[in-house]
């Protein structure tokens, strides 16, 4: 049985105002946070990003969900997209998927060779430590889906007309492919579950859970500290200086929807 709502929300909530700490605290340090998102269709990443970010500012934190690459980036060095995105100081940067994507799908679904699959492999943790080593502060989390999970959740999706648009046909053909996408994980966590850089795994068939599983490590594994606020005084109105505002006719604006609804 999951968690409560009740209790899931009251939570939520005080990891949320946890995280706008941590935002304070990265943008007044110089710090630099790049938090990866990585999992299984439907295993729950999208619901925690957008719980993670709900309340930060967007200035400070903001989220990479890069689309395919273009044919001028498919001749570039393949981490050379992901750099453009990573944060300066003073910034987070929460990757909706990532430089992993060439040891999931692409490498399941033949997107990539063979030899460019082992180059990946070989490549991450040398490039993940250059990020390390440079001062950035790299956590990364695999939500872990189990199958019957998943194909309830494409089912719900497929009747829901909010979230229609999450399905495709490749996430579909993912359901046949369970097997060899357990196979690139393994072997993918195999070589880049180091110590410099571990993943977390997440598991999430109670997303409630996990996403606050999730949240609650990724605070506690950054040594973030509250940060001093200056006092905010709202000033006083100023007297009136005759101002007269246009009459509302000469606008155009928009009809009172709500006022035909039902009370």
């Amino acid at each position: 049985m999951g968690l409560k709502r009740a209790v899931y929300e009251q939570e939520l909530l005080r990891l949320q105002t946890e995280l706008v700490k941590l935002q304070e605290w990265v943008r007044t340090e110089g710090a630099r946070l790049v938090v990866v998102f990585e999992g299984r269709d439907a295993a729950g990443k999208g619901g925690t990003i957008k719980r993670v970010a709900e309340h930060l500012n967007p200035r400070v934190a903001r989220i990479a969900a890069l689309p395919k690459p273009t044919e001028r980036q498919r001749g570039q060095w393949y981490f050379q997209r992901y750099v453009e995105h990573l944060p300066a100081a003073g910034e987070i940067v929460l990757f909706d998927r990532s430089w992993y994507n060439r040891a999931g799908v692409e490498h399941v679904m033949g997107f990539c060779t063979p030899a460019e699959h082992q180059r990946f492999l070989r490549q991450c943790p040398v490039f993940e430590r250059m990020l390390v080593e440079d001062g950035i502060l790299l956590r990364k989390y695999w939500f872990s889906v189990s199958d019957a999970v998943q194909e309830e959740r494409f089912r719900r999706r497929t009747e829901d007309p909010l979230r229609r648009w999450k399905l495709s046909p490749m996430d579909l053909e993912s359901l046949t492919r369970w097997e060899a996408y357990s196979r690139a994980k393994d072997e993918m966590l195999v070589h880049t579950d180091t110590e410099d850089c571990p993943w977390y795994v997440v598991e999430s068939d109670d997303k409630r859970s996990a996403r606050l599983n999730m949240i609650a490590h990724l605070l506690s594994s950054v040594p973030y500290e509250d940060v001093a606020l200056p006092s905010l005084t709202l000033p006083p109105r100023p007297p009136s200086t005759g101002y007269v505002r246009p009459p509302k006719d000469l606008q155009k604006a928009v009809p009172d929807h709500a006022a035909g609804l039902t009370r």
